[in-house]
């Protein structure tokens, strides 16, 4: 069982999952995992998808942590069957959003606790249906200017406390990133 003591490392420079993390009220360390991650999926589905990326994250860090437990996570957006990554560049990103926009899709969150020196791993996968509202007259622009969806799977960035364009009937914290409640869960099994 994990201890308030045990040193816990963020795989991830994702300054979202870092925020949530905090949350904890204990302390954490950020190794990146410098990994490639595909730019275009295979046939598959989102389980296998953000379980295999959020592996290869852990896999990744694993080797340079002698003691502690590792947490690794990918999200990405699943619509029509196909993964809606993180956008290239603005016209990217308009895309990705006008596909969405009015329209329902899934995000998903693949997580890895990776527990080192004995390497046990506690790997799960965890929904969060999405709405996305269409956009009002000129409010895509708007929305494009502020730069939220740099860096975000699905081209956007949901706001805590109400957010007036998403969304969803799953954890909220699953959508930044980090499914924060089954991560307290799973935490507590190590």
């Amino acid at each position: 069982m994990a201890s308030p003591t045990d040193r816990l490392i963020l795989a991830s420079g994702s300054p979202a999952r870092r925020e949530l993390l905090a949350r904890l009220g204990r302390p954490f360390e950020v190794i990146t995992a410098d990994i490639e991650e595909p730019l275009h999926a295979g046939t598959g589905d989102p389980r296998s998808y953000v379980a295999e990326i959020a592996w290869r994250k852990a896999a990744a860090v694993a080797p340079r942590v002698d003691r502690g437990i590792i947490i690794a996570a990918d999200t990405v957006g699943w619509l029509d069957g196909k993964p809606v990554l993180k956008p290239d560049d603005e016209a990217d990103a308009r895309r990705i959003l006008t596909a969405l926009a009015g329209r329902d899709h899934e995000l998903w969150t693949g997580v890895v606790l990776w527990r080192r020196p004995d390497d046990l791993q506690i790997v799960w996968q965890e929904l969060s249906p999405m709405t996305m509202q269409a956009f009002p007259p000129g409010g895509l622009d708007e929305y494009i200017a502020t730069r939220q969806w740099v860096g975000c799977s699905g081209a956007y960035a949901i706001q805590e406390g109400g957010d007036p364009l998403l969304s969803t009937t799953g954890s909220i914290t699953n959508v930044i990133g980090l499914p924060m409640e089954s991560l307290v869960r799973h935490l507590a099994m190590l």
